[in-house]
């Protein structure tokens, strides 16, 4: 049903209840309290829509319609047996159990008030029809059934506002774990793709008046590598434009994977960088986390030989075991540390990338000269269950 029709489900609910508790009284004015009582907790089934929609409003249809079936049956007016008024009472389970709903879902203030007026207007109504023993045994019992239906309503207003936060910090983690992403991918992206421009900016400067041809070529490499970086960057950030907007993002060019090693080793050699890709095992399908991630580390340990090693060829190792992925870049060069600072925030994000897929990662000098990066990252079973490897 649309919202009108719901509301006027809702409020013809509500009319009906009033008409069932004037036809109950009137049809059966002499009837026991207990008779009035039970007829006027059945009839409050009637509020449901109005409860669901404006539950102030049918606590307060809940309060009349259960008060008249105490106050209006002239029998109320008589000396009729205590267990009588006891039954009339029970029309006011059904206040207690809208009170609860109205404690659940309204504001402390309102709660608060709706509590007082229900609390008022049953201690009020008890103490004027009912006496000696049955006066002190309603009035227990309206009070401890207030009072659990309050605690009910506090502890659904508890467990929604908790639900609410935990999905509020689930989406702030998401959020900042989706900018990690981003920043590392951009910093792979970018880094590498400058290390590149730098060494052939150079190479250019000098050989521009000695062997034009070579300053030609740098020029080229430049230009290839500053276009493929410049659409990868305006691809991310329309992207990140289109999702703040709320709109559907473009669909995206695949993930670099291992597959594309060799690509990448190309470039890497026009920075003049010979790069030798070795591949071992079974090379089957990587799932795209693992394929990204290792690509990923490849990228930033050539990135690292091109600024840092100062050597004119690498090796890049890749072997597909039945149980891990090992990927290994080691060079011939000065052999300076992974942790200086010259190394910015490289060796970091590789960490990060192999700690989060549960794999090792060995990075430093190597005892015969140069430098050597080392990944182990655990591929699942052929059976999808994951084969884990301790991290360290």
């Amino acid at each position: 049903m649309n919202p009108i029709e719901t509301k006027a489900v809702a409020w013809a609910g509500a009319a009906a209840y009033l008409l069932m508790t004037a036809l109950l009284l009137g049809a059966a004015p002499r009837a026991s309290g207990t008779v009035h009582g039970v007829g006027a907790l059945l009839a409050a089934s009637l509020l449901t829509g109005v409860v669901r929609r404006l539950p102030p409003a049918a606590l307060a249809l809940a309060l009349l319609g259960s008060t008249a079936a105490v106050v209006g049956p002239p029998s109320a007016a008589h000396a009729i047996p205590t267990a009588s008024y006891q039954g009339e009472f029970l029309g006011y389970l059904a206040v207690d159990l809208v009170l609860g709903i109205v404690v659940a879902t309204r504001t402390r203030r309102a709660s608060v008030i709706a509590v007082a007026v229900s609390f008022l207007v049953q201690l009020l109504v008890i103490g004027l029809f009912a006496h000696g023993d049955s006066l002190s045994v309603n009035g227990l019992i309206a009070l401890l059934a207030m009072a659990a239906s309050c605690a009910a309503g506090l502890l659904v207003r508890e467990r929604r506002e908790h639900a609410v936060a935990l999905r509020s910090r689930e989406v702030a983690e998401a959020v900042t774990a989706e900018r990690l992403r981003i920043a590392r991918e951009l910093h792979d992206m970018v880094a590498h793709s400058v290390g590149v421009i730098a060494i052939q900016a150079g190479v250019g400067g000098r050989v521009i008046e000695t062997r034009p041809e070579e300053a030609r070529e740098a020029l080229r490499a430049i230009e290839a590598t500053s276009r493929e970086t410049l659409s990868g960057l305006r691809r991310t950030l329309v992207s990140l434009r289109q999702a703040d907007r709320g709109t559907a993002a473009p669909e995206r060019s695949p993930a670099p994977g291992l597959a594309d090693i060799e690509r990448l080793a190309a470039v890497t050699g026009d920075a003049g960088v010979r790069v030798e890709v070795r591949r071992g095992g079974s090379g089957r399908p990587l799932p795209a986390d693992i394929d990204l991630s290792a690509y990923r580390i490849v990228q930033e340990a050539l990135t690292n030989v091109v600024r840092h090693a100062g050597t004119g060829s690498c090796r890049v190792t890749i072997d597909h075991g039945d149980e891990e992925l090992s990927v290994e870049v080691v060079d011939d060069g000065r052999g300076i540390t992974g942790d200086g600072p010259a190394h910015g925030f490289g060796i970091v994000g590789m960490r990060e990338r192999v700690g989060l897929l549960g794999g090792r990662l060995n990075v430093g000098p190597r005892p015969g000269g140069g430098f050597r990066v080392a990944a182990r990252l655990p591929l699942p079973a052929p059976g999808g269950v994951p084969v884990k490897v301790e991290a360290r």
